[in-house]
């Protein structure tokens, strides 16, 4: 800078910034786990044009700009008639909150209320969405270099991505088309044992899974609840679709969790909005040091949240809050509407696919699909490769937007199928979405013919 306060154009250049080896980064961060999402949301805004069966959000429907006030209102006044003075309720607003949350009654209530689980405010803590609810399990769980988590394949990638940031083993069990198998399950549970691992926790989606779309029957439930006391291993539950389906759901794995095996991972994201970020956690284990000391181990995960997030926002809290309060602390009522399009969406993507690819000229294309009664995903098999360049052939020349399956296999697998989500697009979307899907399918199958890998007799696409 120059003696007139000048800035000296002529003068020395900023230092060049400091250059950094990917070496030396944690290794998770060249995982293309954590690149998945990055990648989606580059080829939406790369073809805005597009119709998108990527997003697994809400639909924008139903959501109005006034609401969020007059749920804070709801909730300020909540406090007000329990006797909290402006103060009080200034502070609870402007500062930093408890750390395991300040609506955490509101929320035992309307588990209460809703799915059955009977647990004191005390064993939750309120957590920035579910996906950092993941987080605190896996870091308090997953205590040894041996421990490791158990999963089903496909599997969410949101739990891979936290278990490869935390340096966790995964231990995968791949899904039989058919669903779920408890057999399986246990046997890779023995066979860790014998390779000298402890597997300390399943994750599950036990409602309407993502990606697969699969839910967990009745005697599944039971068979995984009595395997898990029987080896030692806590579930994770993770169940965000439950209450944004049709028809009355099957009960949590938590409500009926006799021996404490169960970890309940809960969000407002799909049944509220996901611009809130609240979510919470049931750890109602208890926890017994040295001398015989007990505590809860949401205690224990409320002190891993300090030094991370340190609290959820007291004013999304305050609008999940209104919201509970507004519904009485139902959320399925307050969900009845989104619940009843949603499966209508599901339907109306199932018989557009029956439309554009009916039975002959499925077989003759090596297409197949499940049929999810509920639920934001269904899966698509074909007969080319669904990777990446795939994908942006569908964006550039068809005009439509769907996710790779290999993502949600953490060993490797899904290399021929898709995901597509049914919630968020408009129902006028959707028959348009369809019909570019169909004309891209024809289109690859077509090429891959001509190319010489035509599907042979007994072939599986």
């Amino acid at each position: 800078m120059s003696v007139n306060g000048m800035i000296d154009v002529n003068g020395p250049m900023p230092p060049a910034p400091a250059m950094l080896r990917r070496s030396d980064l944690h290794a998770s961060l060249s995982d293309p786990v954590l690149d998945t999402m990055t990648f989606l949301n580059e080829v939406t805004m790369r073809f805005p044009e597009a119709i998108s069966f990527a997003p697994g959000r809400p639909y924008d429907g139903f959501f109005d700009n006034e609401d969020i006030f007059a749920h804070i209102r709801r909730y300020l006044d909540h406090l007000a008639a329990k006797g909290w003075s402006d103060q009080e309720i200034r502070t609870a607003m402007y500062q930093y909150g408890t750390t395991a949350g300040q609506i955490r009654e509101l929320i035992a209530d309307s588990l209460r209320l809703d799915e059955g689980i009977d647990v004191p405010a005390e064993s939750l803590v309120v957590t920035v969405g579910a996906q950092e609810g993941m987080l605190l399990v896996l870091r308090a769980l997953i205590a040894a270099p041996d421990d490791v988590l158990m999963v089903s394949s496909p599997c969410y990638v949101g739990i891979i991505g936290a278990a490869r940031l935390l340096d966790i083993p995964v231990v995968d069990v791949e899904e039989p088309e058919e669903g779920f198998s408890c057999a399986d399950l246990e046997a890779a549970v023995v066979r860790e044992r014998a390779r000298g691992r402890r597997p300390r926790a399943f994750y599950v989606v036990p409602d309407h899974s993502n990606p697969s779309g699969t839910t967990l029957s009745p005697q599944a439930r039971s068979e995984l609840l009595d395997l898990a006391a029987r080896h030692d291993l806590l579930i994770i539950e993770d169940s965000p679709y439950r209450l944004v389906s049709p028809g009355t759901p099957l009960p949590t794995l938590k409500s009926q969790d006799r021996a404490g095996v169960v970890v309940h991972l809960g969000s407002y994201s799909k049944v509220m909005f996901p611009g809130a970020r609240v979510g919470y956690v049931v750890a109602d284990q208890c926890i017994v040091d040295g001398s015989g000391r007990t505590t809860l181990l949401a205690d224990e995960l409320a002190k891993i949240k300090s030094m991370v997030t340190v609290n959820t926002s007291s004013l999304s809290q305050a609008v999940v809050a209104g919201t509970l309060l507004a519904a009485d602390g139902r959320v399925s009522e307050l969900n009845a509407k989104p619940a009843s399009y949603y499966g209508e969406a599901m339907q109306a993507v199932l018989r557009q696919l029956e439309r554009h690819l009916p039975a002959e000229r499925r077989q003759r294309l090596g297409v197949t699909w499940n049929t999810p009664g509920g639920g934001y995903f269904l899966n698509l098999r074909v007969s080319f490769e669904t990777d990446e360049a795939a994908l942006n052939r569908a964006a550039r020349d068809f005009g439509v937007i769907w996710t790779p399956m290999r993502y949600f296999y953490p060993s490797g697998g899904g290399e021929r199928m898709m995901r597509l989500s049914t919630s968020y697009l408009a129902p006028r979307e959707i028959g348009e979405g369809i019909t570019r899907l169909a004309g891209f399918i024809a289109a690859e199958t077509e090429q891959r013919s001509i190319s010489g890998q035509s599907i042979g007799r007994g072939e599986h696409p």
